[in-house]
């Protein structure tokens, strides 16, 4: 999906619908869409900040206009992407509110990354378990485990109007990035058939449009994947591949920006599939099992 037409509303606080408001962050991208969405739960005496996103004086000076004189509670954050949490840290110096939401993340080796770095500052005062809730002045959230984008994954369901604040786990604009050894397609994809299960009203994604067709979207994402996973599958019986020489195969018109996590997509394929036994890899050709 293309962003829409600028100007975007950066900086200004808009009402979505009485409980929730949004931040757009000056941090557009070919990864961000338009920039981070800094969501703000809560029409009474606190609010909570999901996704307080980056570091950046202009979004930090937003976020506080926007909250006024409400008390924040907490500022949660979906996983630890350098879009997504560093405006943690001194958002809670200015205000003195929690740091509460996701794990941080335990890096398993330092190879380059096609997505946002990670905040390895990251610093929770609280981690929520899956299922735990939060609760303030008439609202009421509950995080909910989804790995596969990242390990550290959460989204936050809004009890109280059936919202569900889903981070890039699933956007509507594009899908999520699954980049191992980080991300995990396997835990992606289980992550998306849970959300299958449940009956949340409408999506407020970290990037890109609010969505308001939810298990219409997660099962097309899903049988996205399949096919990508089919395409893979395909090209591994015609000979052996390297993922460099799959991408344009598999990816006709790919921005060449987009080329690193095309790769890293096809990488969380592959070695989903050889979990399986039904790929393995010599070196860094890849066969079929």
């Amino acid at each position: 999906m293309a962003p829409p037409p600028q100007p975007w509303p950066t900086g200004t606080a808009e009402q979505l619908e009485p409980l929730v408001r949004r931040v757009l962050a000056p941090n557009p991208s070919p990864y961000t869409y338009t920039g981070t969405q800094t969501y703000l739960v809560g029409a009474g005496a606190d609010v909570a900040v999901i996704d307080p996103g980056p570091a950046e004086d202009a979004h930090l000076a937003a976020i506080r206009s926007a909250v006024g004189s409400a008390r924040i509670a907490a500022i949660l954050c979906t996983h630890t992407h350098r879009d997504h949490s560093p405006a943690a840290a001194p958002l809670a110096a200015q205000t003195g509110a929690p740091i509460i939401g996701c794990a941080p993340l335990a890096m398993a080796d330092d190879h380059p990354r096609a997505d946002a770095p990670f905040d390895f500052a990251y610093a929770p005062d609280r981690v929520l378990a899956d299922g735990e809730a939060l609760v303030g002045d008439g609202w009421t959230l509950r995080a909910l485990a989804t790995p596969g984008h990242v390990a550290n994954h959460l989204c936050f369901a809004l009890e109280e109007s059936g919202a569900l604040f889903t981070g890039d786990h699933v956007m509507g604009w594009s899908t999520s990035v699954v980049v191992p050894p980080e991300g995990d397609m396997a835990d992606y994809l289980a992550s998306l058939d849970r959300l299958q299960t449940r009956e949340d009203r409408i999506y407020y994604p970290a990037h890109g449009p609010a969505i308001d067709n939810p298990r219409q979207l997660v099962r097309g994402m899903i049988g996205h994947r399949r096919q990508r996973e089919n395409q893979i599958r395909r090209l591994l019986e015609a000979g052996p591949q390297r993922i460099a020489e799959m991408v344009p195969v598999m990816y006709k018109g790919l921005d060449p920006r987009l080329n690193g996590a095309a790769q890293g997509s096809v990488w969380a394929h592959l070695e989903d599939l050889a979990r399986r036994g039904l790929a393995r890899r010599e070196g860094d050709i890849w066969h079929s099992a």
